[in-house]
């Protein structure tokens, strides 16, 4: 890897580790990245999910004011999202990769239809917690949300952040800024026990290189997110992933025309 395509995956990391804390997504900017470097597709999961763990620390760690007395919702719902992490790595790991191939670009469609429409759906959220308060006491349907957003932030760990907030924001008390810092916390779970289940079951599929350079520089953006994140334009932030992940799809689409 040269020094152009290293600085390329910095910048994605620190971008990606930046707006994960703030807005999730940030696999949208290092995935097109790391498909445009000629990096195969669940190659670039694997160590992209393991890298961006960094970020998820820094993250967490600076909307840690924001968890004060979340204690009771992270004890219940991590194991969700311990659970749905496993079953994603394994699917991902199992499958052929060419269904991959088939359904990473259907999913990031999915991801970005959730990027474009977040303002919409955090004002759906906001509607039904005034207009339907007993909603927040599904506990048993928000847990089945969350393992199952678990799975897919397992298999393809994009926009995961966007489906947390959105299910958070909805069966879960607290403000969205709670909520957000409880994504935080979600997402990293899921990474962790997917980055656990690749060392174990697919060491090959790891580019220590990628993992490093994402790591490092999304540990930076994660604080970065956490201080200045929310003083910078949603729109800005959502034209970039939408455009980077326009980017991720064209490039899938040649792959899967070439396969």
């Amino acid at each position: 890897m040269n020094a152009i395509e290293s600085f390329f995956i910095l910048l994605g990391g620190l971008w990606a580790g930046t707006i994960n804390t703030v807005v999730g997504s940030g696999t949208l900017v290092t995935f097109p990245i790391l498909i445009a470097l000629g990096i195969t597709p669940v190659m670039a999961v694997v160590s992209n999910a393991m890298g961006l763990i960094a970020g998820g620390v820094s993250g967490v760690w600076g909307y840690r004011s924001e968890l004060t007395g979340m204690k009771h919702n992270l004890v219940r719902l991590m194991p969700a999202s311990l659970l749905g992490g496993i079953t994603g790595a394994y699917l991902l790991l199992h499958l052929p990769e060419k269904v991959f191939l088939y359904v990473a670009p259907v999913l990031i469609v999915l991801a970005l239809l959730l990027v474009i429409f977040q303002p919409r759906l955090q004002r759906s959220i906001k509607a039904r917690r005034e207009s339907a308060p007993s909603a927040r006491s599904h506990e048993a349907l928000m847990f089945v949300l969350i393992f199952l957003t678990g799975v897919y932030g397992g298999y393809f760990v994009a926009a995961q952040g966007v489906l947390l907030v959105a299910i958070l924001g909805i069966f879960m008390s607290g403000t969205l800024q709670n909520a957000n810092a409880v994504k935080n916390v979600l997402t990293l779970t899921v990474n962790c026990v997917a980055a656990v289940s690749y060392l174990i079951f697919a060491p090959d599929k790891i580019i220590w290189i990628v993992v490093g350079l994402i790591a490092v520089s999304s540990l930076v953006g994660g604080f970065i997110g956490a201080k200045i994140g929310r003083r910078l334009s949603p729109l800005v932030l959502r034209s970039v992933i939408v455009t980077l992940g326009l980017v991720a799809l064209y490039f899938m689409v040649i792959k899967l025309i070439n396969a």
